[in-house]
């Protein structure tokens, strides 16, 4: 069920929100899963500015929220209060700690009409707004930057051995559904593809950003004894199969950071 005062997304049986302490005591399931997405749905006030060092500026009126990991917040006008906490409990919180997230989450909610905060990615690139309305979307490890309530971030395995061990993203993933705004950090620049049924792309492993869940992820190895030794792309890639929407990133963050090995300085014996 869905808390009718901050949105966020409980289990049926909870009597107290997770998230702000509302008891759900006198209230059927049913109503508060009603209520709740109407409120989910109303557009979030955001910029995106910075070009590839970017940041995205959110305006919240009275009442309104967006959550994000703890220290990711960049600035804020005072009529917003922030609460932090485990957000989901402590089993969701050690998942999301296996996608490269703090184990606590600040919510930021504001006590004054048109409130600024401000978010800022935490390496060059992009940012991508989100927008479910009750689908699903897997992202790379570390991804998330915020969203508002009724948007649940957990982790999510990977299916297959290949894809855990030769995806470039690992076994766990990020799993953001339900009904609202989310931003995700994007390494480099970003290509959004919309895949139709059956159509298939073939992307080095690292340099997909995020995609629908009903996208088919896999793992295959590259053939041909010439292309394996001679053509630079490793043993294997990524391979996406539609319908659904994919997010593609130009840059992958270890790729950076090894060019840049060569011209950092050398310790001295």
């Amino acid at each position: 069920m869905f808390c009718p005062n901050c949105g966020t997304q409980n289990d049926d049986a909870a009597r107290f929100c997770g998230n702000c302490g509302r008891p759900f005591s006198g209230q059927a399931p049913q109503a508060v899963a009603t209520a709740a997405p109407a409120a989910a749905q109303k557009p979030l006030q955001y910029k995106i500015f910075g070009d590839n060092l970017p940041a995205v500026s959110i305006r919240l009126d009275v009442g309104e929220s967006i959550y994000t990991q703890s220290g990711g917040m960049t600035w804020m006008d005072a009529g917003i209060t922030m609460e932090t906490n485990m957000k989901g409990g402590l089993g969701k919180s050690l998942g999301r700690m296996f996608t490269g997230e703090s184990l606590f989450m600040a919510t930021y909610t504001a006590t004054r009409p048109d409130q600024e905060i401000v978010i800022a990615s935490s390496f060059p690139g992009n940012i991508a707004p989100l927008q479910l309305n009750g689908n699903t979307i897997i992202a790379q490890k570390s991804a998330f930057l915020c969203a508002q309530p009724a948007v649940t971030l957990s982790a999510y395995v990977t299916k297959g051995l290949k894809a855990g061990l030769f995806g470039g993203e690992g076994f766990v993933l990020q799993r953001l559904t339900g009904n609202g705004t989310a931003m995700i950090e994007i390494d480099g620049s970003l290509v959004e593809r919309i895949l139709a049924p059956g159509e298939v792309i073939r992307v080095d492993t690292g340099n997909v950003a995020a995609f629908e869940e009903t996208v088919q992820y896999q793992v295959e190895m590259v053939k041909g004894f010439k292309n394996i030794l001679f053509g630079g792309e490793g043993l294997f890639l990524t391979t996406l199969t539609g319908p659904g929407k994919v997010w593609l990133q130009t840059m992958t963050l270890p790729g950076f950071a090894k060019s840049l090995i060569p011209f950092l300085p050398k310790p001295s014996n």
